[in-house]
This record gives C-alpha cells, sequence and structure tokens, in this order.
C-alpha cells in the first residue's frame, strides 16, 4: 500500500529521532554544505556506520535505510547478506557463520564434482545452477540434463549479474540463492500482478503512450520476464542494477513496476516511432545502456512520488 505525505514525513521524522538527526541546526548545515559540493551520501554513510554498530544489528533500521538511500558501495554486500540472512544479526557471530558457509559452499561443490555434473571448466553460473537444484532437490540426472529451461534462465541471468557486482564465488553463491529464494518467497504472488501495475502507472504518466502500445498489440509482449522474474538482469549494467536490487532486497519489488515505467517515459518518442509489437520488444531487450544511471534515479522519484517511504519493509 502506498503511504500518504503525512505517513511519508512521520516515517523519515521518527527515522531521523531514532539515528539522532532530528532538530540539529549543524547537521542540517552540514547537510546542505555537502549536498551543494556535490557529496550528497557523506551523512547517509554516516548513518549506516551507526546502524551497523548496533549488536544485534537492527534488520528494520536496516532496511528502512536500504528503502531511502542508496547503499555506499562499501557496504552494499556487507547489508545484503545481513538482510538476506545469510549473516545473523548478531556481529560476534558473523566470522563463525561465514566459516560454516564456506564449508558448505566447499561441500556441495565437492559432491557434484565426484558426480561429474561439474567440473573445472565449468562455467561458475552453471556451478551455482546445479548447487541450487542440489540443495533444492530438484537436481535431474546426469543423463537428463538438457537446455536450461525459463526458470533456470532466470537463474542463470540473475547469476551472471550477481557475478558482476560480487568478486568473492562463495559470497555470490549465498546473495544468488537467498536473493532467488527471498524474492519467490516473499513476491511469488505478487509478481504475476505487476504487469498490470505498470498499466496502471503508465495510465497516470502517458496515456498516450499505454494507448500506443495497447494499439500496436505490444503491450501483452513487453519483456515482463526480464523486468519481472529476472528483476532487470541483462537489462540493467549492474553499476544501475545494484541500486535496484537495494530496494528488493530491503522489501520492495514494487519498485521494479517503476524501473519498467521509467524505461517506457525515457524512451516514449522512440516506442512512439514502432508500429510493430516484436519491434517494441526488441527495442527495450537491448536498451542503449549509457543513460541506465538516470533512468534509475528517476524511477526511485517515481517510486517515492507514489508510495512513499516505508517505516517497515513491506
Amino acid at each position: 500500500m502506498c503511504d500518504t505525505p503525512e505517513v511519508l514525513n512521520a516515517t523519515r521524522k521518527c527515522f531521523d529521532n531514532n539515528n539522532g538527526m532530528a532538530d540539529d541546526p549543524q547537521r542540517n548545515f552540514r547537510s546542505a554544505y555537502y549536498e551543494k559540493v556535490g557529496f550528497r551520501g557523506v551523512e547517509e554513510k554516516k548513518s549506516l556506520e551507526i546502524l551497523l554498530k548496533d549488536n544485534p544489528l537492527d534488520l528494520e533500521k536496516l532496511s528502512t535505510f536500504s528503502q531511502r538511500f542508496p547503499l555506499p558501495s562499501m557496504y552494499r554486500i556487507h547489508v545484503w547478506k545481513v538482510l538476506l540472512g545469510i549473516l545473523p544479526p548478531h556481529s560476534d557471530s558473523h566470522t563463525m557463520v561465514g566459516g560454516y558457509r564456506k564449508e558448505q559452499y566447499q561441500d556441495i561443490l565437492e559432491a557434484l564434482e565426484v558426480m561429474r555434473y561439474v567440473n573445472s571448466s565449468t562455467p561458475c553460473t552453471h556451478v551455482y545452477l546445479r548447487m541450487f537444484q542440489l540443495e533444492s532437490q530438484v537436481l535431474p540426472r546426469c543423463s537428463e540434463i538438457s537446455a536450461p529451461d525459463e526458470e533456470n534462465e532466470d537463474f542463470l541471468s540473475i547469476s551472471r549479474a550477481m557475478e558482476e557486482i560480487v568478486d568473492d564465488p562463495i559470497d555470490c553463491y549465498w546473495l544468488i540463492k537467498c536473493f532467488i529464494n527471498q524474492f519467490h518467497t516473499k513476491f511469488g504472488d505478487s509478481i504475476p500482478h505487476l504487469p498490470k501495475s505498470l498499466e496502471h502507472y503508465l495510465s497516470q504518466e502517458e496515456p498516450r503512450l499505454l494507448r500506443h502500445l495497447k494499439n500496436t498489440g505490444a503491450l501483452a509482449q513487453l519483456p515482463y520476464s526480464l523486468w519481472f522474474r529476472r528483476c532487470f538482469a541483462g537489462c540493467l549494467p549492474e553499476s544501475s542494477l545494484q541500486r535496484v536490487w537495494d530496494k528488493v532486497i530491503s522489501g520492495s519489488c514494487k519498485i521494479l513496476v517503476f524501473v519498467a515505467l521509467e524505461i517506457l517515459l525515457s524512451y516514449k518518442i522512440m516506442l512512439l516511432g514502432i508500429t510493430r509489437p516484436e519491434g517494441v520488444v526488441r527495442f527495450l531487450c537491448n536498451i542503449p545502456q549509457e543513460n541506465t544511471d538516470a533512468i534509475v534515479t528517476k524511477a526511485i522519484d517515481l517510486w517515492h512520488k507514489y508510495c512513499g517511504t516505508p517505516m517497515h519493509a513491506v
């Protein structure tokens, strides 16, 4: 549910009060100065560092922070691991649990090597897929392995994107696994409704484009799987994608709708000139990569415009 401006303001006040950021003229002056000289995230980075010193970590506050602000790159992977349950809230257990995760990864990998499902030349993303299948008890027989189906292609697309974001293969596997599991557990029932939600917001922002997509038959053929099942993996470059995944991991699948909406709005003139649905799909599956950061920024603004910033991850 979208929040009203009154709820949004109360949310911001509550979050700021809880983190010592309210009614501080010195902080307000610093924030204005930092933003003016181009260091908008300095105060937010300090606020996150304060949250990360809590023991146990407050998952609700971390989620709220991730919904309100972009995560600093130096803390992104750590925050993702905490929010996805890879690491526990108790910081003093992180080293021990990290060791367990490493052992489990190595045990699964060794089992697949013994069974000859993978070897040293197997691409990492396919290794992660077999590991995920083994843990999920859906590993096919070697004799029955065929070309990846749509569900496996979704997994591989997310894996390829995560591999570009995360250097360590152990962290990479756990992030892929827990991201996909959380996404389907939390949002599985919502995913089929996202195309209709996109249509609604497009009618508010650009009804002429919506009519064009309907009249050409393109609306029903938009790349919804790429957008809403793969969470834009393979569509956006990783530098832009990780800002979208910040919001998904912290509890919002609705952000996906607004990224799709902003893509349509950004290329409105181009799309209005395409009369065949396959042409629309071809263009949207291969959008230019040079201005995706601006698209994501505008999408987040639209998300805040329509839904506010939730106090709790929903």
